[in-house]
């Protein structure tokens, strides 16, 4: 990084040589805007999550940066007279959900490392590269925050919707997140590719509100292009090492299982989470036979990623599915076609939530 000494030379020198200040005020207020937002990150991995990894590499980067935020660049601030404190834009002023004031501060440091890197050659021989490769730690933690995020919630999650073709789709979805459901799936194999995309992109702005996970059935490229927490992929869709190439490692994938093998292979080609279906035979899955609970009694002792016992399951068999072993369940028609979906999410997520509290006291008991 240089020592401090050289540093504090060359900026001396900078001045001497007639170099006009700006420089240093410039640099000045990028390292403030870079130390804020990591510290506004690092408050979230450490009371949000609890990574003490991810909230170390949060101070190291903010220590890095105080180390080169030197008397001479703060000397030269001028608050007064800086006409970006009177700039402002209503996105700065409201923030919809956590993902996106993470996401936001995340693009301010960026910003902030990529401008100190360019007027940085200006002013002393390594800092250009030293935040450089700055940048691209910052460009990691975000990848490893935001994969962890949506991992963390899809553990958490329990009850799993899965969108079908209606007159009614936003407002049945948005009343099931109002019952507090945490994971959609946008589904509709008939619609149009420009329909697709403007549904996919009001339904995740919808989840985004509400703090839920949002996924695309099969097409990885409209995931992409709507900016979904990942996608969902039947047996027939693109290999999970492809998709996993495509959305980078920050994203979920999903895959649809009907037997043993389908899941050993999901899980070995590295699968978050799996489908375990169709529990009892579904018109969502025309003409395929029923898994039955022999299926569901294996995820219970061999699955070691989430898994949703899907198909057919509404509120007058979720009992039987959950004694057979499952603790998650993805529904479609029993929410999508409910004449109160916030009502029967509710009445979904509180037998879920029963189940993880009989079966938490009696592992306790021994």
């Amino acid at each position: 990084m240089g020592d401090r000494h050289s540093l504090s030379e060359k900026a001396q020198g900078f001045v001497s040589l007639g170099g006009h200040p700006a420089l240093c005020r410039i640099l000045d207020a990028n390292l403030d805007r870079a130390r804020e937002g990591l510290r506004i990150v690092e408050e979230w991995c450490r009371f949000g999550i609890n990574s003490a990894q991810l909230a170390g590499e949060c101070k190291h980067l903010r220590q890095e940066l105080a180390s080169w935020h030197t008397p001479e660049l703060r000397s030269a601030r001028d608050t007064p007279g800086d006409l970006g404190t009177e700039l402002s834009h209503p996105q700065e002023e409201h923030r919809s959900s956590l993902q996106q004031l993470l996401q936001a501060n995340f693009c301010r440091v960026e910003e902030a490392l990529r401008v100190i890197e360019e007027y940085g050659k200006l002013y002393h021989p390594d800092m250009g590269a030293t935040f450089k490769q700055m940048r691209y730690r910052v460009y990691t933690l975000e990848s490893s925050l935001l994969a962890y995020h949506r991992l963390q919630l899809l553990l958490r999650t329990h009850l799993y919707l899965v969108t079908s073709p209606s007159e009614h789709l936003f407002p049945v979805v948005e009343a099931a997140l109002q019952g507090g459901l945490t994971l959609v799936q946008y589904r509709d194999k008939k619609a149009d590719d420009g329909e697709r995309l403007r549904n996919a992109q009001k339904l995740c702005k919808l989840c985004r509100r509400y703090g839920a996970l949002f996924l695309v059935n099969d097409r990885v490229d409209l995931a992409l292009a709507v900016d979904a927490d990942g996608v969902h992929l039947g047996q027939q869709d693109v290999p999970i090492a492809l998709a996993r190439q495509m959305l980078g490692p920050q994203r979920l994938i999903g895959r649809s299982t009907t037997n043993p093998e389908e899941m050993q292979r999901a899980i070995q080609e590295g699968a978050d989470y799996i489908g375990v279906g169709p529990v009892y035979e579904t018109p969502t899955k025309a003409g395929k036979a029923a898994a039955g609970f022999d299926y569901i009694r294996y995820a219970t002792n061999h699955s070691p990623i989430p898994w949703f016992a899907i198909g057919g399951i509404d509120m007058n068999n979720l009992n039987e599915v959950l004694n057979a072993g499952a603790d998650r369940v993805a529904v479609v028609r029993a929410i999508m076609q409910a004449e109160q979906p916030t009502l029967v999410t509710q009445y979904f997520m509180s037998q879920l939530t029963r189940l993880q509290t009989m079966r938490a006291l009696k592992s306790a008991e021994g």
